[in-house]
């Protein structure tokens, strides 16, 4: 499942996950399974057509990733692999950064990082005036982007969400060598 908050320059993307590190650190191996959070480069796109043509918009490159994940195999609720890539190039991840605040209350930190976006955008490289008006409205929006994502994790805890394709889930073992 995807759902989307897009604003004028800035957007978040929040969708289920169910992954398999190939390269996972000690302690980390094993499926893995949750939601992810991304914050986004929105951009509009020319329309071909009359001005009543829809327009096409793009959600674009992310600039910042949160992975509220627990291993498949553990406790539910653990928030066990649970972290953030505050750098984000090329569309790739940096390393995995895990905080105390963000496995032992992942929702309310979330919330805080939404609520104060400025230094995330900073830290990408956007001037603070261009998003002005997208960091106020995402602070607006913040606690019910944060209910989508509480929503999105009691489904994947049920099963409704991040289910593995069983055939991908086979091709991930073998590629990871677990299998």
């Amino acid at each position: 499942m995807l759902q989307l908050f897009a604003f004028e320059r800035v957007g978040i993307a929040i969708g289920d996950i169910f992954f398999v590190d190939p390269e996972p650190a000690p302690g980390q191996e094993g499926a893995e399974h949750g939601v992810r959070v991304e914050v986004r480069l929105v951009e509009e796109q020319q329309a071909d057509g009359s001005i009543y043509a829809a327009r096409p918009i793009l959600i674009g490159e992310p600039l910042w990733r949160c992975d509220l994940l627990e291993s498949v195999d553990g406790k539910a609720g653990s928030f066990d692999r649970t972290h953030h890539h505050p750098d984000m190039t090329n569309w790739e991840p940096g390393d995995r950064t895990f905080e105390r605040g963000l496995s032992s209350q992942p929702l309310a930190w979330l919330e805080e990082r939404l609520s104060q976006l400025t230094p995330t955008l900073e830290a990408a490289g956007l001037s603070p005036d261009i998003v002005e008006s997208d960091v106020a409205q995402i602070s607006a929006a913040a606690p019910q982007i944060v209910a989508v994502v509480d929503r999105m994790l009691q489904q994947v805890r049920q099963g409704a969400l991040a289910v593995p394709d069983a055939d991908q889930l086979e091709a991930d073992l073998v590629r990871t060598g677990w299998l």
